[in-house]
């Protein structure tokens, strides 16, 4: 028999197991291609300086490697495992470890490399669509065309090899280290089933949901006053992650099968032919699954808080850029200002201008700080704020004794809280005023530069006027006035932001353009979504397919106890329904964990990244569960074949 004819055969026979590893290969060779493609685009330099986007697409093609290298050794050790049992008749029939070695080594090649070449193909196809996506959501102005790379090309190979080299070495140990006897036995021993639930499983069952709940308690407590320097902050980060994912590991290795003990307990032991298939199954291989599912867990978790995040700086870009820059166009000095009125005026361009004083005076919020800042400072409730008169905000008329405080959004209630009524001092330079607060808003009235993230005091014109007699020339500094102007015509805006281009004042830090911040945001979070949102498909790729991957072994070692039950008299359907079960818990177990810490862990900080939570979140979850869960069908499917191949 020759080499040739077992390497064919061999391939013949194992192409039904090899066919969605396949498929995984091809499409993180695509995925990496089309990203070393856009890395080396000539296209990408016309934004590389406003969106960075050569170092983003870079970074996520480092990790990309990661991933990829990690997905396809697990994978392997998994197949090689389960063909033990071929390698040991081989050698008992006469060839050696070395012949062995080398026929695995080619039937490898051309699994792996025929993979490479379909992947770069269709990576080099699609990749004109992934440049326009990116394009589409960075909002650039910019052509893509479809352009094959060398270098990309080269690079791609040479990253392939190398973790194909890696894979043959991983081989070559195996078969090396294992005996004929132990090769028999490898695909036996990879499942650890335990029986009996203990007492010491219980227990630590429940010291992991208490983990979990631990690490839930202080991320929702993480920004809320409890850690006053970055140290504090920090440990409290690492507390959570060590505590959710130890909790985690501890859930599958005690808390599920503990659970399910308990539910099988209640029935005493009787148990329908959807709960043997489900319950019994999942209860007698949760505890050797737990480190892996724990990985696929925190992966899935990272994956959608990752996403979330970017989507929510996304999905928030415009309001974001309207809270930094409330009017059309922003500005300091009064003569760049005139300088761009008279340059719309004289292009037709109609507008309207708003003028706002702006004071800078320290402000005493000791007694309406619902959380101190250090109670052991007794200057640590006293910020610089900003103070405009009542005449600038239409329709509000105060009393000299109240003030109205607005602009304080969601990042300032995570940091500070203010009560929407109570007694604060205006500061001036001789003189201190008290003010009662009269509610708080969210609305700006002038841009980012004076504000810098604290909110505005709108107060009686009367009291505007004695601290602006009062005031502290160093704390109030050199732009005292904010003025905004508006286009009234929409669809002469773009026109103007030409004009404040072509003037030079895009340049000045004093002046912004609300259009310019929004596409700028939009810009920098696109192309971090566009990036992580392809790592995340690579994430979901990869942990799907290892669930996949040991539903196939199950199902085949499980095959035997189908032909029994099909004996007994039970239908495909029966089978199929208790399968079905199986496979909800296999895979909705993993997925609601990892949605419940990306939750938690998006909960804790989103306000750092956007004005938006739910909507963005929301999204990034439902479409992450519908793709995780076509591989819950695909693993039913597959049981369904050996379940009917069963008799």
């Amino acid at each position: 028999m020759s080499i040739n004819y077992i390497i064919l055969r061999n391939l013949k026979k194992n192409a039904k197991n090899y066919y969605l590893y396949v498929f995984a290969l091809i499409f993180s060779v695509a995925l990496y291609f089309a990203f070393v493609t856009l890395q080396y685009d000539p296209a990408m330099d016309d934004v590389k300086g406003s969106i960075k986007g050569g170092a983003a697409v870079g970074a996520g093609s480092i990790l990309l490697i990661v991933i990829v290298s990690i997905f396809l050794l697990y994978a392997n050790n998994l197949f090689i495992k389960r063909r033990s049992k071929e390698i040991g008749l081989f050698q008992l029939i006469g060839l050696t470890k070395s012949r062995i070695f080398r026929i695995l080594t080619a039937e490898n090649f051309i699994l792996y490399f025929g993979s490479l070449l379909i992947g770069m193909f269709v990576g080099f196809s699609f990749s004109k669509l992934i440049l326009m996506i990116l394009f589409k959501i960075t909002g650039v102005d910019s052509g893509a065309a479809l352009r094959f790379s060398v270098q990309a090309f080269i690079q791609t190979v040479i990253v392939f090899l190398a973790i194909y080299l890696l894979i043959m070495l991983m081989n070559y140990t195996f078969i090396k280290r294992q005996s004929i006897l132990a090769l028999f036995r490898a695909l036996s021993s990879t499942e650890e089933k335990v029986k009996k639930v203990s007492v010491w499983e219980m227990i630590l069952g429940i010291f992991g949901l208490a983990l979990i709940a631990l690490g839930y308690y202080i991320s929702t407590r993480l920004f809320s006053g409890d850690f006053v320097n970055m140290v504090e902050l920090f440990v409290a980060m690492v507390g959570i992650l060590g505590s959710v994912i130890l909790g985690t590991y501890l859930f599958y290795k005690g808390s599920v099968r503990f659970i399910f003990y308990l539910i099988r307990r209640q029935k005493g032991g009787y148990l329908n032919i959807n709960e043997v298939l489900s319950l019994s199954s999942i209860m007698f291989r949760m505890k050797s699954n737990a480190l892996l599912l724990t990985i696929i867990t925190t992966v899935s978790a990272l994956a959608i808080g990752l996403l979330s995040l970017s989507y929510i700086s996304y999905y928030s870009a415009e309001q974001s850029g309207k809270d930094n820059v409330p009017n059309d166009f922003a500005f300091m000095v009064q003569a760049d200002a005139d300088m761009f009125k008279e340059a719309l005026t004289s292009d037709h361009i109609p507008f309207q201008e708003t003028s706002i004083d702006v004071l800078r005076v320290e402000g005493d919020f000791a007694q309406v700080m619902d959380i101190h800042l250090n109670n052991n400072d007794p200057e640590a409730n006293t910020m610089i704020l900003n103070v405009v008169s009542e005449t600038a905000v239409d329709q509000l008329d105060l009393t000299e004794e109240e003030t109205l405080l607005t602009g304080y959004n969601d990042l300032m209630r995570n940091f500070f809280t203010i009560q929407d009524s109570g007694e604060i001092q205006l500061i001036g330079q001789h003189e201190s005023i008290p003010q009662q607060i009269q509610g708080l808003r969210d609305e700006l009235l002038v841009s980012s530069y004076f504000t810098r993230g604290l909110p505005i005091a709108i107060v009686d014109q009367a009291v505007f006027e004695r601290l602006r007699q009062d005031i502290d020339p160093e704390i109030q500094g050199n732009y005292p006035t904010y003025i905004g102007i508006d286009i009234t015509d929409a669809d002469k805006l773009k026109e103007a932001n030409a004009v404040f281009d072509e003037l030079g004042l895009a340049n000045s830090r004093t002046n912004d353009s609300q259009l310019a911040t929004i596409h700028s945001l939009q810009q920098t979070m696109g192309v971090i979504m566009f990036v992580v949102g392809f790592l995340g498909l690579t994430f979901l790729m990869t942990s799907g397919c290892i669930l996949y991957f040991k539903q196939m072994d199950e199902s085949e070692e499980e095959k035997p106890n189908y032909t029994i039950l099909r004996k007994l008299g039970f239908t495909q359907g029966d089978l199929l329904r208790g399968i079905q079960a199986k496979q909800l818990f296999n895979f909705g177990i993993p997925l609601i964990a990892g949605l419940s810490h990306s939750y938690f862990a998006v909960k804790s900080g989103w306000f750092l990244f956007g004005t938006e939570l739910w909507t963005p979140m929301i999204l990034v979850m439902l479409l992450y569960t519908a793709l995780y869960s076509i591989f819950a069908v695909l693993s039913v499917l597959y049981y369904k074949r050996v379940i009917r191949e069963a008799l």
